[in-house]
């Protein structure tokens, strides 16, 4: 990818314009990667990203990097899984972001432009309306500053264009009513959004519980990418396999005590962006509930539950191998500190289509299992 600085050339005073045109043919048509899924990769001046159309990023730079939580460390994990686009060992230039572009394609397959690329509007996090389904893990009761967890990767089947699976912590604030703010990322397969069924690396955030506020990745004004090796929305590879390999990814979320930011961290060190607080209410100040788990849609296809996979569509009981897992959970305390996560409550809301088990051991800490395969004599 080759990347030249439009301002090189402007503020040399004896720039041409043929040097001008020269170096804009140059970045917007030389500057990308072509990923082995289909995907094309734009590298786009870190200041020209779609977060600094905000009204109030205008002008500005992004954010230096946070103070890390107390605590952290790179030496409990010895796995850092990987994207497709780069696993080549291309990566953006420095001053540049990868953004996925997005195609006539995409917007053709989403059920109206208004919507696209944002989450269908639930009343309750613990409701089926809309066809949203899940098997958490939770804690609540505390004032949360952020959350982490290593979080098993699989490709769950997706029977439907307007169905999805994903696996992700949730950062929650507010009620689950028309103020519901989130912080959201994990991984998802979403034929709607993506075209095709690869899990891929994914954020979402709203402040106003899904109705006009937020998206995924960064298909609206919002999320800052401070990061020229993390292409949010591209697909993960390696992804686990039955009874073969298991690969995770590790994230995580925590506000920054200094400027008052949530930052998202993956794998081992790599800072990936930030969202700005201000684009938050209730989590302005903290988060007041966290969530670890899967999600599905349900659309009753035929008048009967979906064949919709969440996890490695197995049930957790399982295990190991088998079953989907996040392992490793923790919070950020006030004194923005790790801390194992205590007093996890679990929840499937249709266990007989998708379970979860939870557990602790020395090597694993708190984690749990969960997913299921959707429709089967128990779940018709």
């Amino acid at each position: 990818c080759i990347y030249l600085d439009l301002s090189i050339l402007l503020y040399h005073q004896h720039a041409s314009i043929f040097a001008l045109f020269l170096t804009l043919f140059l970045l917007f048509m030389l500057c990308f990667l072509q990923s082995s899924d289909g995907d094309t990769i734009d590298c786009v001046p870190t200041h020209q990203q779609p977060a600094f159309d905000h009204p109030l990023l205008h002008g500005q730079r992004p954010m230096d990097p946070p103070e890390m939580p107390k605590g952290y460390s790179k030496d409990d994990e010895s796995y850092e899984d990987s994207q497709l686009w780069s696993l080549t060992g291309e990566s953006c230039p420095e001053g540049t972001v990868p953004i996925r572009r997005t195609t006539e394609q995409d917007m053709l397959r989403a059920s109206s432009v208004r919507r696209f690329g944002r989450k269908i509007r639930r009343v309750r996090r613990d409701s089926t309306s809309n066809g949203h389904e899940h098997a958490v893990g939770y804690v609540s009761g505390r004032q949360y500053y952020g959350a982490k967890a290593s979080i098993n990767v699989w490709s769950p089947i997706v029977t439907s264009q307007y169905e999805f699976s994903l696996s992700q912590i949730w950062v929650i604030a507010g009620s689950f009513t028309h103020d519901l703010n989130t912080i959201e990322a994990g991984w998802q397969i979403s034929p709607e959004l993506y075209g095709d069924t690869y899990p891929r690396f994914f954020t979402y955030w709203t402040s106003d519980a899904y109705r006009t506020t937020g998206c995924y990745n960064l298909l609206c004004s919002g999320f800052v990418q401070t990061n020229p090796r993390i292409a949010i929305g591209a697909a993960i590879s390696p992804r686990s396999s039955y009874k073969g390999g298991q690969f995770d990814i590790r994230l995580l979320i925590w506000k920054d005590p200094k400027h008052g930011h949530w930052w998202l961290q993956f794998g081992s060190g790599v800072l990936v962006g930030y969202w700005p607080a201000f684009l938050f209410t209730h989590l302005r100040q903290h988060g007041s509930m966290v969530q670890f788990g899967g999600e599905i849609v349900n659309t009753r296809p035929g008048g009967s539950h979906t064949s919709t996979q969440m996890g490695s569509g197995h049930f957790a009981g399982e295990g190991f191998g088998k079953a989907s897992y996040f392992r490793n959970l923790q919070m950020v305390d006030w004194d923005n500190t790790l801390i194992p996560v205590s007093n996890l409550k679990i929840l499937a809301d249709h266990p007989n289509c998708y379970d979860i088990r939870g557990g602790t051991s020395r090597v694993w800490g708190n984690y749990f299992y969960y997913g299921g395969p959707g429709k089967n004599p128990r779940c018709p």
